[in-house]
């Protein structure tokens, strides 16, 4: 069997005996009606608990869009550009109108990145800019004691509008929804306030009721409120399959259900190896956000078996405390015990490394220099290929082998 595996912009190919391959989770096939544009035109026009946009929004309202940054592979540049004739027709002016990268934790961007996620024209017509994490407004706190400390153009906002695609997140549950606010446009330390509750067990993919971290998001609206949001569902190819737009819970909920449909995915058990890629760029474009493919992987893994984690990671590590945890510590086992005791957002993605390693090996393809990758505690590998060949030389010829080619998105369950 011949499969390909998404790498970066360049796609490597890996060969083995179909006798060992016990599954390729490629996303369900579902039946879908509208696809692209069209999609988030319907969805805007049959908004989930709420009024068409085109109705509430007030001529001189200060309105601001939400959207991700070039780390999520959110297509602005289809979804933005509905958004805005839903808000001419109520009157807004470009003036009044402020596209607003959440950046969460992540890097600042440049002039051209903005532009690649929205498009020329919508850049050229309304203000764009990233979250500024260090200037915002305190409006509260949960009752979890996480701060809600909003970039101040967001809080300061008459209507807020939240753009995001729906996928497994690790300890949220899923993407999108609240997210926008929190972490989109909350500061590092509401962050870490919220992220903390990622030990927890019912901080797991897949999971909304109960999940205390997806809790303490969606209370946060009850200080600043999400007024509308447009969230998509892509499909292997990044094109999106639906959209859902109105209500910041009861549309996401709805997309949350697609989702399922399309990619929890069902095995019968646990495999030997499995390969993991992010499905490549922009996904895998440092370990950081690499890491996501692994943590769905974990489930699908035998105790003691290996997982092929396959990111280009051209970017490195992708972020400064998740660096200084995978870079100054002593072993794995001492990133989860720090975790216990002195969460810092960042270190949680090592902490999530560490416990990964506890079960099973991880042998890394990427771009990142071999030793680098070595003193991470992770084995460094080119190409898909010779790792798979090193995980049969350390567990068999006989050794089974599960392909998991988007597996930031596909959640493994064993029946």
């Amino acid at each position: 069997m011949r499969l390909e595996i998404g790498f970066g912009n360049n796609p490597q190919t890996v060969e083995l005996p179909d006798s060992n391959l016990v599954g390729v989770l490629e996303p369900n096939e579902v039946a879908v009606d509208l696809r692209g544009v069209e999609a988030v035109k319907a969805a805007l026009k049959t908004p989930i608990g709420s009024p068409l946009l085109s109705e509430f929004v007030k001529p001189g309202e200060k309105v601001v869009i939400i959207t991700s940054d070039i780390t999520r592979p959110v297509p602005s540049y289809k979804i933005i550009p509905a958004v805005l004739d839903e808000l001419w027709q109520a009157g807004a002016k470009p003036e009044d109108v402020t596209v607003v990268f959440a950046l969460g934790s992540h890097r600042r961007q440049n002039e051209a990145e903005m532009k690649k996620l929205v498009g020329d024209a919508v850049y050229n017509q309304v203000r764009c800019i990233d979250g500024d994490p260090h200037d915002f407004i305190h409006m509260g706190d949960t009752k979890l004691g996480t701060p809600v400390d909003i970039t101040r153009i967001v809080a300061e906002a008459d209507r807020r509008i939240g753009i995001g695609n729906i996928e497994y997140h690790y300890f949220a549950g899923y993407s999108g929804g609240a997210k926008a606010i929190m972490p989109g446009v909350s500061t590092r330390a509401a962050i870490q306030s919220n992220h903390s509750r990622m030990v927890l067990p019912e901080a797991a993919a897949g999971r909304l009721d109960g999940n205390p971290v997806r809790e303490d998001i969606e209370e946060a609206l009850n200080f600043c409120t999400l007024d509308f949001i447009v969230n998509v569902v892509l499909d292997e190819h990044k094109e999106i399959i639906r959209a859902v737009a109105g209500d910041a819970i009861k549309a996401h909920r709805e997309g949350c259900k697609f989702l399922d449909t399309l990619y929890l995915k069902k095995i019968r058990a646990r495999a030997d190896i499995v390969i993991a890629s992010q499905g490549g760029a922009p996904k895998d474009l440092n370990l950081y956000q690499t890491q996501k493919a692994l943590d769905n992987a974990k489930h699908a893994v035998k105790s003691g078996g290996v997982i092929i984690l396959v990111g280009s990671c051209k970017e490195g590590l992708g972020e400064d405390v998740f660096e200084e945890w995978m870079t100054k510590s002593e072993s794995p086992e001492a990133m989860v015990e720090r975790i216990q005791k002195d969460f810092q957002l960042g270190g949680h993605k090592a902490a999530a490394i560490g416990l990964v390693l506890e079960n099973s090996d991880i042998y890394l393809v990427s771009e990142m220099e071999p030793g680098f990758v070595e003193s991470i505690f992770l084995k460094p590998y080119s190409a898909v290929q010779s790792a798979l060949d090193s995980a049969f030389n350390k567990l068999g010829k006989d050794a089974t082998v599960l392909v998991m080619p988007y597996g930031g998105s596909t959640l493994p369950i064993v029946e």
